[in-house]
């Protein structure tokens, strides 16, 4: 974990949030900056908290980097810069950033297999003082903001069948991820990129049902966040890496619709339990609620009503006109959240704007006008079948139940003829 989240608020009540539990925010993005979606999927740009030090970090000019992330000696110049800020007071922001880390040293745009496989990153490669980690490990940690996280549970033969069930504290507040960050400027471009990925480790007790991974929480303005997001701290240890543990607290954790599992699909719904009373889309409360104010069993006009407003709630599931992506089942080790597939001439979704990627146009279809009853009369076998095969190939709306049309045959049945001529002789 983690595939997949919710951040539904708007970056006002999350900067008042943390200042009301302690924590120095001193910035924060415009609300259109940040997708505010209850179904957030890698690619979306999310709420970041950091320390607000230049893009290579803290002591970029003291501890220059190579292309690897390896230090190389400070000059005596950078040297006397660390000594007068060793007492500066650091501003915090939030961010907004792209969800699926691009190293900085990156030179073209990277494949969308390789950003899947950066939006988690394990807290066991980050024991040793190498790979692609190193360099954002030291400098540009990070706490990324969310209310809660989804998780399906695999039930039936093979894990077929996958449950989504959704994941917050117990009191209902904000949940802080540890993170990573980097800035990445492309090769021949000037325009940065800002890019994260979420940090998960073993899963504790309460979720070891679910899945054997989580994601990393802090406590907000808890010394092990202060310790975590201290930009002076450049150097990886063991007290960082002991911050990167299975969460002590309190959570909760229920199943929740399965409309959450289709990449765009957004509704406040996918947050609340799927047999809640507050779930407007469980029509067992629509008959209990009848039933108090009315004080006798729902007539079957009234059960008309309820179906209309189960509908009617069925449909506030909308989906995101800016998300093109269709959704693919996935085997990571991390998650078993579905996964946006790629399209064929893009891998991210269109709020990637900066980095030059065009939303597809959209096409306009027209129902095909319906044969004259001549012309089906004439229209050849193979033909009709073919039709029959591509229609059924139509995909219907995640919100509705209705029933296909059964297909009628134009032949007549030959059975009564038998029987009566059988009589006749």
């Amino acid at each position: 974990m983690c595939g997949r989240y919710a951040l539904g608020v708007r970056m006002a009540f999350v900067r008042r949030r943390l200042q009301e539990q302690g924590m120095q925010v001193d910035e924060v993005p415009e609300d259109d900056e940040v997708r505010e979606s209850y179904n957030f999927a890698p690619g979306y740009n999310g709420a970041v908290y950091r320390a607000d030090v230049s893009d290579r970090g803290f002591v970029d000019d003291a501890q220059e980097q190579d292309t690897t992330g390896h230090p190389r000696e400070p000059s005596p110049e950078a040297v006397d810069s660390v000594e007068k800020n060793q007492d500066r007071k650091w501003r915090y922001k939030i961010q907004s950033m792209r969800w699926g880390l691009i190293p900085f040293w990156t030179k073209r745009k990277p494949d969308y297999g390789s950003l899947m496989r950066t939006i988690n990153c394990r807290d066991d490669s980050l024991i040793e003082d190498r790979g692609m980690w190193t360099s954002m490990k030291r400098k540009k940690r990070c706490i990324v903001i969310c209310q809660g996280f989804y998780e399906w549970l695999k039930k039936g033969p093979g894990g077929k069948e996958k449950i989504p069930h959704f994941i917050k504290r117990k009191d209902g507040d904000l949940l802080c991820f540890a993170g990573l960050w980097d800035c990445v400027a492309y090769e021949g471009s000037d325009e940065k990129l800002y890019t994260y990925t979420v940090i998960t480790t073993s899963s504790n007790s309460y979720l070891q049902f679910l899945h054997d991974r989580m994601p990393v929480i802090l406590e907000p303005n808890s010394e092990a966040m202060k310790m975590w997001l201290d930009p002076e701290r450049t150097t990886w240890s063991s007290e960082l890496q002991s911050i990167l543990k299975p969460y002590e607290g309190e959570l909760e954790c229920y199943p929740v619709s399965k409309d959450v599992g289709k990449v765009g699909n957004n509704s406040p719904d996918f947050i609340i339990p799927i047999n809640s009373k507050d779930n407007k889309s469980n029509i067992a409360n629509f008959f209990a609620n009848a039933k108090k104010q009315k004080g006798e069993a729902v007539s079957s006009a009234r059960d008309e009503d309820a179906k209309e407003t189960l509908h009617s709630a069925e449909q506030k599931v909308v989906k995101d006109l800016d998300e093109p992506r269709k959704t693919q089942d996935s085997q990571w080790s991390e998650n078993n959240a579905p996964l946006p597939e790629p399209g064929v001439k893009r891998e991210y979704p269109p709020d990637g704007d900066d980095i030059g990627i065009e939303a597809p146009k959209k096409q306009k279809t027209e129902p095909a006008p319906l044969p004259s009853p001549t012309e089906k009369a004439h229209e050849p076998k193979a033909k009709s079948e073919r039709k029959t095969a591509i229609s059924s190939r139509k995909t219907r709306s995640a919100t509705r139940n209705d029933k296909p049309l059964k297909k009628t045959n134009g032949k007549t049945t030959d059975g009564s003829q038998r029987i009566t001529n059988f009589f006749q002789k």
